[in-house]
């Protein structure tokens, strides 16, 4: 499998991890939504945490949303996951371009700036329950951090990275998620944030070649790391021409009058993957109905 996602646990079940390759999921929604370097690092990077938080999810039928809502070029972002590595995301402006951070790495923290992220979890109860924190530097991984903590006191570490080519096209795109029990000992603790403080960043460790095993291996191979489980990742989109008809029939008798009067199909495109459907004035007078 091209893209996938490993978890697993250490120190003898105290601390749980996950880890994901990325880059396929990623060069599909750069071509889907023809994002510029900035945005694809933004969507990449959140569609790399949705796609691990996603697999946290309890029931298969459970669903994960990430939005990102915010005062920067990007506009905002969001991202749909589920528990079976499915994920597909958009940004409300594709096409940001700044000069780069003064790490000299592309500026996402500069195209989100200041704003809200919500973590949405739809486990099928009458209300989905949603999480909210303030973003801190826009670069998403240390924004998803400390969501963890604020929200659903979990201490974890997370580390998400894209990597371009020359050529605007994906190069390496992953991530982790290393999150502590309630139990875990400061002993642990101390070890682990020294370890983590240690560690290359996301993209080097994929240029370095290593995999989603492998990257867990560096952080936690002193603690008695255990791969539990390995599930494949893809950029999925659910939409349907029957989906889009559900939600133009939605529209007023008269939206869809104005429109059938026109005298000219029109087209409506998914959000998440940009796919096209058409629709004659035939199949809008029958939604008329």
């Amino acid at each position: 499998m091209a893209d996938y996602i490993v978890r697993a646990t250490a120190a003898g079940a105290a601390i749980r991890a996950f880890a994901i390759t990325s880059r396929d999921l990623v060069e599909t929604a750069r071509q889907d939504h023809n994002t510029s370097p900035i945005m694809t690092a933004a969507l990449g990077r959140l569609l790399s945490g949705g796609a691990m938080m996603g697999t946290m999810l309890k029931g298969e039928k459970d669903l994960l949303t990430l939005q990102i809502q915010c005062s920067g070029p990007a506009r905002g972002l969001t991202v749909t996951a589920d528990a079976n590595g499915h994920v597909k995301g958009f940004v409300n402006n594709p096409i940001v371009e700044l000069p780069p951070n003064k790490d000299g790495h592309l500026n996402v923290g500069g195209a989100l700036d200041l704003g809200i992220l919500s973590v949405i979890k739809d486990m099928g109860l009458k209300e989905p329950y949603v999480g909210q924190c303030q973003l801190q530097t826009g670069e998403i991984a240390e924004d998803l951090t400390y969501y963890f903590a604020t929200s659903e006191q979990i201490p974890s570490a997370v580390g998400l990275g894209v990597l371009m080519n020359k050529n605007n096209t994906v190069r390496q795109a992953g991530g982790f998620i290393i999150q502590l029990m309630p139990f875990t000992s400061d002993e642990i603790i101390e070890k682990l944030e020294k370890r983590i403080a240690e560690i290359d960043s996301v993209t080097m460790m994929l240029e370095r070649g290593l995999t989603p095993e492998g990257i867990l291996e560096e952080i936690l191979g002193d603690f008695g790391l255990e791969i539990t489980d390995k599930i494949p990742a893809a950029f999925v989109c659910d939409c349907s021409k029957e989906r889009v008809s559900r939600a133009l029939s939605t529209l007023s008798k008269k939206d869809l009058d104005d429109i059938i009067n026109d005298g000219e199909s029109i087209e409506v495109k998914c959000q998440f993957c940009n796919k096209a459907y058409e629709f004659s004035v035939e199949d809008l007078k029958e939604l008329r109905k």
